[in-house]
C-alpha cells in the first residue's frame, strides 16, 4: 500500500480588497479601442448616483446605450448595484464594472426606454 503524504496549505482570504485597477499592473497602455459601442457625451453633464443610502450629484464623462463613466470620489465594490438618475433616461439600475482614479464604469441593467 502506498503512503500518501499530507500537505497542509494555509490560504488567506482577501477581505477588504477592492478591484480598483491598482492591484493589476499593466506594462503597456492600450493602443486600440476595444469597445463594441461608441461612447457619447451626455446630454446633461451631471447625474444623481445613489450610493449606500445617500444620493450624490456626479459628473458624467460619457454615456453609451449600455453604460456610463462618471467621476466619483468613493470606491464602490465591483458588481455593486447603484441606481443612477440620468436626465435623458430617468432612473436606471447600474452595476459597477470598474473603479480607477476617481472614475467608475457602470453598465446598465433593466433600462427603461
Amino acid at each position: 500500500m502506498a503512503k500518501v503524504a499530507s500537505i497542509k496549505v494555509e490560504c488567506e482570504v482577501a477581505s477588504g480588497y477592492f478591484l480598483d485597477g491598482s492591484m493589476i499592473p499593466r506594462s503597456e497602455q492600450r493602443s486600440i479601442d476595444e469597445r463594441v459601442e461608441a461612447r457619447y457625451p451626455a446630454v446633461s453633464n451631471t447625474a444623481v448616483l445613489e450610493f449606500r443610502g445617500r444620493k450624490h450629484v456626479v459628473q458624467l464623462v460619457n454615456v453609451s446605450p449600455s453604460g456610463a463613466m462618471v467621476l466619483f470620489p468613493h470606491a464602490p465594490n465591483i458588481g455593486e448595484r447603484l441606481p443612477l438618475q440620468l436626465l435623458e433616461r430617468g432612473v436606471v439600475s447600474a452595476q459597477v464594472r470598474w473603479v480607477r482614479d476617481g472614475r467608475i464604469g457602470l453598465s446598465f441593467a433593466g433600462t427603461k426606454e
